[in-house]
């Protein structure tokens, strides 16, 4: 539609299924430029991707024409099959059900951009769990304890 313009940035949390550490190092930049591509495929633009063994955080600049729960289950239905036909975990991998979709500022994105690849530094200090559990409270997320992630302690050691 002509004159209509938007701006909006979309950080995407999801977590393996079980919380298992299953995306190795070895392949988690592979599966990276392939989450990319979904993205990218349909017009959204990839600001930042990073993953620590039992969980993935992207920042996208989001196209309105797709719906949010439709990019997130593309994306997990394609990272699954394409972990699955290259026969990169030895264990089954699935992602876990749900996601966390927060909106940011464009005045917060370099610092999001930072935050999301620096995981691996935060996660020395900080589980998943309280990650998580900070992130919905800080957006101000309502949400039933039930219907939360399996969380797992000690996990990145």
């Amino acid at each position: 539609m002509a004159n209509t313009y938007t701006q909006c940035y979309f950080h995407l949390v999801f977590a393996v299924r079980n919380r298992e550490a299953l995306v190795k190092k070895e392949w988690k930049d592979e599966m990276h430029k392939y989450i990319t591509g979904i993205v990218q495929n349909h017009r959204h633009k990839m600001l930042a991707v990073n993953s620590m063994p039992d969980h993935t955080h992207i920042l996208i600049g989001y196209n309105v024409n797709q719906l949010i729960p439709d990019l997130v289950e593309e994306i997990k239905t394609s990272t699954n099959a394409w972990i699955k036909t290259k026969r990169l975990s030895g264990f089954k991998f699935d992602w876990q059900v749900g996601y966390g979709a927060f909106t940011h500022s464009h005045s917060r994105i370099d610092t999001v951009i930072k935050y999301i690849l620096s995981q691996e530094k935060h996660h020395r200090k900080k589980s998943f769990e309280e990650e998580y559990l900070e992130m919905l409270e800080r957006n101000e997320v309502i949400f039933t304890n039930e219907y939360l992630f399996e969380f797992f302690n000690n996990i990145y050691e």
